[in-house]
């Protein structure tokens, strides 16, 4: 990934005839490979950095192309330019995801349709998965279907949670490009502020393009970086990331898919049956986003030097990291709390699969280990938030975690561990992560008592007293009941 947060190019025309299309239009001249679609340094994963033009974008864009190419070309950057949608232009970046995925992976691995007889593998795989889930959680199913994506589909399917996810922290920085001129000077500048905005979109979709294209070549399933990328309830995995996954672990392709798919079907229990849990995680991201700050000093020194006719400066300040957020108190308490969540949910997961696993897969060990190391070294999707907006996505701790809900599990039975999500305010800190013995052998809430309190909050009887008058054998009036012997 490149470490300009907001770099943008101009991407090629793709061609209508596929790769035969691709080796015409190299021999016409054209210079830039697939490698480096945006006429600037590329990104780990696609090519690396450098090549044709990357110390001058523009120059890159047009210098190789022929008049044909180069008449497409300035009508892509009209259409940049004359963006007035929200402070991310999403149809650059879906274009450039479905591009960057096109073009493959660094070892050369294309993205092809998924056939059936991988479609009926994934659907076995979650399908067993969730009958294991059964006794290793008291959450039900929350996979109402099973599905076998390929890398371009992937892409389709979760650039609303990334749309989501981004805008907040994209429209402060945009807002921040109109705010640094005086305001009897707005006015006057207006049309300047608009060329200034539309590029800032372009930059930020160019940007999370090429992100997601490159992500879309590594994750394995809808929810890798614990977050519910995916349509609800919908158990999603990847058969070619999947099968690369497995390549050099020495493990069958069966037990490999078989173990995602248990990861893959923990987390859409979770998500599902857990509902204020996406807007926590999503929320701590919102937060992060109004504790942003941007560098105006140097905002308003581009500004005031900003010529319309070389819109490559702008591109140069981006580069010295005009857009680096500060440490805010803000931004740090979000920050904390996000990753504290994450740790959570990535060790809930953790330990519910490997308790589903350990009895049935030999190669569970490792293969928890694995995906452990995977998680805990900052994989694609860490890196790929850490540039676009700062945040690392990162369970620092999801050892101490996973460690907390299996020594839960041993003290208060599978019901009582999971009846921690009830509400935001039962499950354990940060500090609580420090001294896990501490909180399993704490005086537990009585949980009955809150769900009876909860019952009469929403006006609906008392369950559990309808149960014990029923025991002893009362007849009386109850919700749904008669009074007949």
């Amino acid at each position: 990934m490149s470490d300009t947060p907001f770099g943008f190019g101009l991407p090629p025309e793709e061609p209508e005839d596929g790769d035969e299309g691709k080796k015409k239009d190299q021999q016409s001249g054209g210079e830039q490979g697939p490698a480096n679609p945006f006429g600037f340094g590329g990104m780990p994963g696609a090519g690396g950095f450098g090549g044709p033009g990357a110390d001058n974008p523009l120059a890159a864009m047009f210098g190789s192309l022929n008049p044909t190419d180069l008449g497409a070309a300035f009508q892509q950057l009209g259409q940049m330019l004359s963006y007035e949608g929200g402070p991310v232009n999403w149809d650059m970046a879906k274009q450039i995801a479905r591009q960057t995925v096109a073009q493959g992976t660094a070892d050369g691995t294309k993205d092809a349709s998924v056939g059936p007889s991988e479609r009926k593998a994934v659907e076995e795989a979650v399908r067993l998965a969730d009958l294991w889930l059964d006794d290793a959680t008291s959450l039900p199913s929350g996979s109402a279907s099973a599905v076998a994506w390929s890398r371009a589909e992937w892409v389709e399917a979760t650039l609303p949670a990334w749309r989501e996810l981004v805008d907040p922290v994209a429209e402060r920085v945009g807002a921040a490009m109109g705010d640094v001129l005086p305001e009897e000077m707005q006015a006057m500048a207006g049309p300047l502020i608009g060329m200034m905005r539309s590029m800032g979109g372009a930059m930020f979709g160019t940007q999370i393009g090429q992100a997601v294209g490159v992500l879309a070549g590594e994750v394995v399933g809808s929810t890798d970086i614990g977050l519910p990328l995916g349509p609800a309830r919908k158990a999603a995995l990847l058969p070619a990331n999947v099968e690369a996954f497995g390549k050099d672990l020495g493990v069958p392709l069966e037990e490999v898919r078989l173990y995602l798919a248990l990861r893959e079907a923990a987390h859409q229990r979770l998500f599902a049956h857990v509902p204020w849990l996406r807007s926590h995680l999503f929320g701590a991201v919102d937060g992060y986003a109004r504790g942003i700050k941007v560098d105006t000093a140097k905002l308003e020194d581009v500004v005031g030097q900003f010529d319309p006719q070389n819109p490559e400066q702008l591109q140069d300040a981006l580069q010295q990291g005009m857009f680096q957020p500060e440490d805010t108190p803000e931004q740090k308490a979000a920050l904390a709390r996000l990753e504290t969540a994450l740790a959570l949910v990535e060790g809930w997961v953790d330990a519910v699969v490997h308790a589903a696993a350990k009895p049935r897969l030999s190669s569970a060990d490792a293969l928890r280990e694995t995906l452990r190391r995977r998680r805990a070294t900052g994989g694609p999707a860490e890196q790929t938030f850490a540039t676009l907006i700062g945040l690392e996505l990162r369970p620092r701790r999801l050892r101490d975690a996973s460690r907390l809900w299996a020594s839960l599990t041993d003290a208060r039975g599978v019901d009582g561990r999971d009846a921690l999500w009830h509400h935001p305010d039962m499950l354990p800190t940060a500090t609580d992560l420090d001294d896990p013995d501490g909180f399993v052998h704490r005086e537990q809430l009585d949980f009955s008592e809150l769900d009876k309190m909860l019952g009469e909050a929403a006006g609906k009887p008392d369950l559990r007293k309808d149960a014990e008058n029923d025991d002893k054998g009362d007849k009386g009036d109850k919700a749904g009941g008669d009074d007949t012997e």
